[in-house]
C-alpha cells in the first residue's frame, strides 16, 4: 500500500478509539507476577519466566503466522497465510481502529492465554521445553481455536455467543494447563523413564508473597476492563457498558460481557465466585492426592470451571438489546429475556469444543516434546527439591542470591566469580 494511502487512512481515525485499545497489555507480566507469588520461595523466579517467555514467544509466531491463522479467511477451523508475516496489514480498519493496532490487540489475547496456561510448569517443569511449548501451542491450539469462535470459524457460524473469550481464554488456558499439570503427574515418554525423576503429587503450601499476588490482581483487573471494554474496538456507550458488566460479574462475564445488563452481571459475580469457591476445594481432597492432581495457580478451577460456567450462562442471559447498543451487533438473545431455548445447547457445544481442543492439543505437544532428547519436560528430583530458581536459572529471590556478598569489594578484593 502506499505511503500516501496508509497516512490518508490512518487520518480518519479517532484517537480516543485507538488509545482505548493500549491498557490490556499489562496483564500478561501480570499473571507470570501472580502465579510467582503462589509459588514457593525457592521458585518465585521460575514461575514468573514463563509470562516472560510467553511475551518473547507469542510476539514473534504472531507477527508471523499467528494472525494469519486466526484472523484470516482459510476455512472452519483455521485461517490461510494470507496475512504471513502480517503481509497487507497496515491501516486499513477493523472495526473502528486499524488493522495493525487490531492485530497487536489480539496478540496480547493470545500471549495472556499463554501465560496461563505454562502456569502448568510451574514448581516441577523445566524451562527449557517451554518455549518451543508456546510456539506449538500458539500456532496449533490457540490460533484455531480463536478462528472458530472469533475469526468466521464454525463455531462463530455456529452461533456461539463469546464476546471476549469464554472458550478461547477461560476454557482454553485452564484445559491446556491442566493437560500439562496431567502429563506431569502422568508422563508418558522420556520422563517416566528418567532414574532421576518421580512423577508424583506436590503437597500442598500456603502462597510464599502475597503482595506479589495482590499486585498482580490489581493489574489484572485493571486489564480485564480493558480487554472486555476494548473488545468492541472503539470508544462507545457499549465500551462503557462492557466495563460496568465486567467490574461487577468477573470471571464468569468475559463470554457474556457485550451482551447482558449491569443487574444480570452482579448476579454473575455472585454465581461466579461460589462455583469456583467449591471447585478449589478439590485440590484439597484425599482423592485429588491420589490422582496426583496439582492446579498451580488455581487454574482449572477458576478459569476452567468459571468458563464453562459464564459460557453456559452467556446462554441463559444474553439480551439482543444490550448487544445492540453499539448500533451494529445482531444477536438473537438467549432464553431467559429472549426466549431463544437453542442458544444454551449452543454454548454447551463451543465450550466442549474448546476444552477438548485446547486439552488435546496441548497434552500432545508436551508429549511430543518429552519425547526429544533434552526437553524432558519434568524436572528431576532433586531440582523441584532445591528449588526451580536454583535449578533452572542459577538465581534466587532470597537469601541463596546472596551467598558470599558479604566478601563482595566493588575494587576488585572480592572473591565472587560469575
Amino acid at each position: 500500500m502506499a505511503t500516501a494511502a496508509v497516512a490518508d487512512q490512518w487520518a480518519q481515525y479517532e484517537l480516543s478509539h485507538v488509545c482505548f485499545i493500549a491498557f490490556a497489555w499489562p496483564i500478561v507480566p501480570a499473571v507470570g507476577l501472580g502465579y510467582s507469588g503462589y509459588s514457593t520461595r525457592k521458585s518465585g523466579l521460575a514461575s514468573f519466566l514463563p509470562a516472560i517467555l510467553s511475551i518473547a514467544g507469542v510476539t514473534v509466531q504472531w507477527w508471523a503466522v499467528g494472525y494469519s491463522l486466526a484472523y484470516s479467511e482459510g476455512n472452519g477451523f483455521i485461517g490461510d497465510l494470507s496475512n504471513i508475516f502480517h503481509k497487507g496489514v497496515l491501516a486499513e480498519p477493523v472495526g473502528a481502529i486499524p488493522a495493525l493496532l487490531f492485530s497487536q490487540f489480539q496478540l496480547v489475547f493470545c500471549a495472556t492465554v499463554c501465560a496461563i496456561s505454562v502456569g502448568g510448569f510451574c514448581e516441577r517443569g523445566r524451562l527449557l521445553p517451554i518455549l518451543p511449548f508456546i510456539i506449538l501451542w500458539a500456532t496449533f491450539v490457540y490460533c484455531p481455536l480463536a478462528h472458530m469462535v472469533w475469526g468466521g470459524g464454525i463455531l462463530e457460524e455456529f452461533g456461539a455467543l463469546d464476546y471476549a473469550g469464554g472458550t478461547p481464554v477461560h476454557i482454553c488456558s485452564g484445559a491446556s494447563a491442566t493437560a500439562i499439570s496431567v502429563y506431569l503427574s502422568w508422563p508418558q515418554f522420556r520422563s517416566k523413564k528418567s532414574a532421576t525423576r518421580t512423577p508424583q503429587h506436590l503437597k500442598l503450601h500456603r502462597p510464599h508473597n502475597s503482595m506479589s499476588q495482590l499486585i498482580a490482581l490489581i493489574l489484572i483487573w485493571g486489564g480485564w476492563l480493558a480487554f472486555d471494554a476494548g473488545t468492541t474496538l472503539e470508544l462507545n456507550f457499549k465500551s462503557i457498558m462492557t466495563m460496568y458488566t465486567t467490574n461487577l460479574g468477573l470471571v464468569l462475564i468475559t463470554p457474556s460481557a457485550g451482551f447482558i445488563d449491569v443487574t444480570t452481571s452482579f448476579f454473575f459475580g455472585i454465581f461466579g465466585a461460589l462455583v469456583c469457591r467449591q471447585a478449589l476445594r478439590f485440590k484439597s481432597s484425599k482423592l485429588a492426592a491420589r490422582l496426583r492432581w496439582v492446579d498451580n495457580g488455581d487454574t482449572f478451577a477458576t478459569h476452567c470451571v468459571g468458563g464453562f460456567a459464564g459460557t453456559l450462562m452467556t446462554g441463559l442471559f444474553a439480551k439482543k438489546e444490550v448487544a445492540a447498543y453499539d448500533g451494529a451487533t445482531e444477536i438473537v438473545g438467549g432464553v431467559v429475556f429472549d426466549g431463544n431455548y437453542a442458544q444454551v445447547g449452543i454454548q454447551a457445544v463451543e465450550a466442549l469444543v474448546g476444552f477438548t481442543w485446547a486439552f488435546v492439543g496441548s497434552y500432545i505437544i508436551i508429549a511430543l516434546l518429552d519425547c526429544i532428547p533434552g526437553l524432558e519436560v519434568l524436572a528431576t528430583d532433586k531440582e523441584v527439591i532445591d528449588g526451580m530458581d536454583a535449578s533452572q536459572m542459577d538465581e534466587s529471590l532470597y537469601e541463596a542470591q546472596w551467598a558470599g556478598e558479604s566478601e563482595y569489594h566493588p575494587f576488585g578484593k572480592g572473591v565472587i566469580e560469575i
